[in-house]
C-alpha cells in the first residue's frame, strides 16, 4: 500500500530533516499514548513504508527515538516503547 501525500506527516519542503520530522511524529504518538509503554514498533523497513521514506531514513529516526529515551531496541525482538523511569512495567 502506497501512503497517502496528502496525509503523510513528513512535509520535504519542511526545513527539518526527515528523519527527525519522522522521530517526531512518533514520539508526538507516544506522548499522547496512541503507542504504550512495551508496545512493539514495527521494523524498520515497515516504517519506512508507512511514512513513504527510505530504510536508511526510518534507520535513523529509530536511532533518534532511543537517544531520546523514548525506546529500546532488543536485538532479535525488535524495538518497544520504553517504560518511564518512574514505571519499570512488568
Amino acid at each position: 500500500m502506497t501512503p497517502d501525500p496528502e496525509q503523510s506527516p513528513i512535509d520535504p519542503h519542511k526545513i527539518a530533516y526527515v528523519y527527525m520530522q519522522m522521530a517526531d511524529h512518533i514520539a508526538d504518538r507516544i506522548a499522547k499514548g496512541e503507542l504504550r509503554p512495551g508496545a512493539r514498533l514495527p521494523g524498520e523497513r515497515d516504517l519506512a513504508v508507512e511514512y513513504g521514506v527510505a530504510h536508511l531514513t526510518a534507520r535513523r529516526a529509530t536511532r533518534e527515538l532511543r537517544e531520546r529515551g523514548l525506546v529500546v531496541t532488543l536485538p532479535a525482538k525488535g524495538t518497544f516503547v520504553a517504560y518511564p523511569a518512574d514505571d519499570p512495567g512488568e
